[in-house]
């Protein structure tokens, strides 16, 4: 893995938790990833924006419309009980193969 690339599989559960916090428009989420992975994750438009387009239609997220810091039109992404439920799968399933492989670096 280059520095920056996102880990395989792991962009739903990072925008499911980073809308936990609160609702978010697709810039800022993308931002709130970078800033909270000590500028170590890059989130690009080209992946997130299928990704909230994905979770929208699952129902895990709801979007409005509404206004950015900067005076654009833009969708707030919110987290539904749907997409808490999710996260907390995905995290588990995330959580359990993180320490699979931390096993296998250990012990081989």
């Amino acid at each position: 893995m280059h520095k920056k690339d996102m880990p395989s599989g792991a962009l739903v559960l990072l925008v499911l938790r980073v809308l936990r916090s609160a609702p978010l428009h697709g810039y800022a989420i993308a931002q709130r990833i970078h800033t909270l992975s000590s500028d170590e994750l890059r989130v690009e438009e080209g992946s997130l924006y299928p990704a909230l387009q994905k979770i929208l239609l699952k129902g895990w997220v709801t979007a409005t419309w509404g206004t950015s810091e900067t005076g654009r039109k833009v969708r707030f992404y919110k987290i539904t009980k749907a997409g808490l439920k999710q996260l907390e799968a995905e995290a588990s399933d995330y959580d359990r193969l993180t320490k699979a492989i931390q096993s296998i670096l250990e012990k081989a």
